[in-house]
C-alpha cells in the first residue's frame, strides 16, 4: 500500500526540537530530589552515567534512521527486519508508552498550574483542568504541520531559557568539593538511581517518527538525536550539581530547582522556575501529540490498522483521526490514573519497544553495509549493550508493572489479529 502525501516541512531545527520536548518534560523538574535522596553528591554523576547507557540505544536508533525516510520510525525499522506483526507490536508498546506518559504529564502540568491556582489541585475542577489542556494540545496539533511545529519550536526556546539562565547564574555556587566527597553508599544505590533516571532521558524516540514529514530524514534525524542527548545531558549534569551544592537538604525538597532558584535571587526566581515547569511540561506534551498518532497513521498505511486511522485532512495536511483518538484515550487515562502509576508503565513499555527496535538493527546491518550506511564503529557491539541496557532495566521495574504491560501487549495483539481477520475475509 502506497504511503499517503505527508507535507515535508520538518527541518533539522524542528527535528531537534521535537527531540528537545521529549528528553525534557516533567522529569528535569521532579528528578533531582530523588536522585540526591538515592545517591547523594553522586547524584550529579549518576546523571552522566545514565546518559552514556542511554547513548547506546540513542545512537542504534540513529544509525537506523540512516536507512529510513518514511514515516513511523519503529513501525518501517521493524516490519523490515521482522514482518508486520512484529511490528505492529513493537510500534504498539512504544505508542503505549508515549500515550501513558501523556497522561501523566498532563497531571503533572495541572499540578503546577495548581500552584497559582489551587482550586484546580483536585475534584471536579482538576477534571476540567486536564481536559482543558489536553483540548488546547489537540487544536495546536490539529493545525498544518508548519504551524504545529512553530508553536513547538516556540515553546522549546521559552523553556530552555530558564534553565540556561539558572546554569549561568548558578554555574558559580557548584561545590567542587562536595561533588567529589561521594558516600560509598551511593554505590551501592547505583542501580535503583540509574532506573530512576533513565526517566529523565526517554522521549528522544519520538524524533524519528515523522521522518515522512522531514526534508531530509536520513541526514537530520541522527545530527538531531545524538546532538540532542549530548546538550541534555550536559543540562542536567550542572542544574543537578548546581541544586545540590545550593540545598544541604536537597533530597527533602518538592521542587529543588525552584528551591535553588528561591536562593540565588528571592522569590521571584522560584515563581520563574515554576512557570518555566508549566512551558516546559508544555513543550512536552505538543511533541507528543505531534509525533504518537504518526505511528497509528504508520500503522494504518502498514495495513495493521483499520484505514481509519490513517485519514489525512484535506485542509491541514495532518492525520487527523490518530490524533484524536490518541488525545481521547489519554484524556480517560490522565482522569483515572496516577503520575507514578503512569510513568512507570511507560517506561517499561518503552524499553520492550527499544529492545525489539534495536534487535531490528542488528538484523539489518548487513544490508546497510552494502547500502554504504552503516556508521556506528565497533560493528554490533554498540546495538548489542544496548540490548543489555533495555533487559538490565526492564527487569528492575516491578512484576505489577510486567502484568499491566503484559496486558497491554495482550490487547495490541487480539485488536492485530482482529485487523487481518477482517481484511482476509474481504480478499476472498
Amino acid at each position: 500500500m502506497s504511503e499517503p502525501r505527508l507535507t515535508r516541512a520538518i527541518g533539522q531545527l524542528g527535528l531537534a526540537a521535537l527531540a528537545i520536548n521529549g528528553l525534557i518534560g516533567a522529569g528535569i523538574y521532579a528528578l533531582p530530589a530523588g536522585a540526591a535522596e538515592l545517591s547523594g553528591n553522586f547524584s550529579p554523576w549518576a546523571f552522566v552515567i545514565c546518559a552514556l547507557l542511554m547513548s547506546l540505544v540513542v545512537m542504534s536508533f540513529a544509525q537506523l534512521s540512516l536507512g529510513f525516510s518514511g514515516t513511523g520510525g519503529p513501525v518501517a525499522y521493524t516490519e523490515k527486519a521482522f514482518g508486520d506483526h512484529v511490528a505492529f507490536q513493537t510500534t504498539w508498546l512504544l505508542y503505549v508508552g508515549r500515550l501513558t506518559a501523556l497522561a501523566a504529564n498532563t497531571n503533572a502540568i495541572v499540578l503546577y498550574i495548581s500552584f497559582f491556582i489551587p482550586a484546580i489541585s483536585d475534584g471536579v475542577l482538576n477534571g476540567l483542568a486536564l481536559t482543558s489542556v489536553l483540548l488546547i494540545i489537540l487544536a495546536i496539533n490539529l493545525f498544518a504541520v508548519d504551524k504545529a511545529m512553530s508553536v513547538i519550536n516556540g515553546i522549546t526556546l521559552l523553556k530552555l531559557l530558564p534553565l540556561v539562565a539558572f546554569v549561568v547564574v548558578g554555574v558559580s555556587y557548584i561545590d567542587v568539593p562536595k561533588m567529589l566527597s561521594i558516600d560509598t553508599q551511593a554505590f551501592t544505590d547505583i542501580d535503583k538511581t540509574l532506573l530512576l533516571l533513565v526517566y529523565a532521558y526517554i522521549g528522544f524516540e519520538g524524533a524519528v517518527v515523522p521522518a515522512g514529514e522531514s526534508k531530509n530524514p536520513k541526514r537530520e534525524i541522527a545530527k538531531a538525536l545524538i546532538g540532542t542527548l549530548l546538550v541534555t545531558a550536559i543540562l542536567y549534569f550542572l542544574i543537578q550539581s548546581i541544586s545540590i551544592s545550593i540545598l544541604p537538604n536537597m533530597a527533602n525538597s518538592k521542587a529543588p530547582i525552584a528551591d535553588a532558584a528561591s536562593v540565588m535571587i528571592g522569590g521571584i526566581g522560584a515563581t520563574i522556575i515554576s512557570i518555566a515547569a508549566i512551558v516546559s511540561i508544555a513543550g512536552n506534551l505538543s511533541t507528543v501529540v505531534f509525533t504518537a498518532p504518526r505511528m497509528t497513521f504508520a500503522l494504518a498505511n502498514q495495513g495493521s490498522l483499520p484505514t481509519w486511522f490513517g485519514k489525512i485532512s484535506s485542509s491541514s495536511k495532518v492525520p487527523t483521526h490518530s490524533i484524536v483518538f490518541f488525545v481521547t484515550l489519554a484524556l480517560i487515562l490522565a482522569v483515572t490514573g496516577s503520575f507514578v502509576w503512569l510513568a512507570i508503565v511507560s517506561s517499561l513499555a518503552r524499553l520492550i519497544g527499544f529492545f525489539i527496535t534495536i534487535a531490528a538493527l542488528i538484523k539489518l546491518k548487513q544490508e546497510f553495509v552494502t547500502e554504504n550506511r552503516w556508521l556506528l564503529p565497533l560493528g554490533i557491539t554498540i546495538p548489542v549493550l544496548a540490548l543489555i541496557v533495555c533487559l538490565w532495566l526492564a527487569f528492575t521495574a516491578s512484576w505489577t508493572s510486567w502484568l499491566m504491560t503484559i496486558l497491554f501487549m495482550i490487547f495490541g495483539s487480539v485488536m492485530y489479529k482482529l485487523v487481518s481477520k477482517r481484511q482476509a475475509s474481504l480478499q476472498c
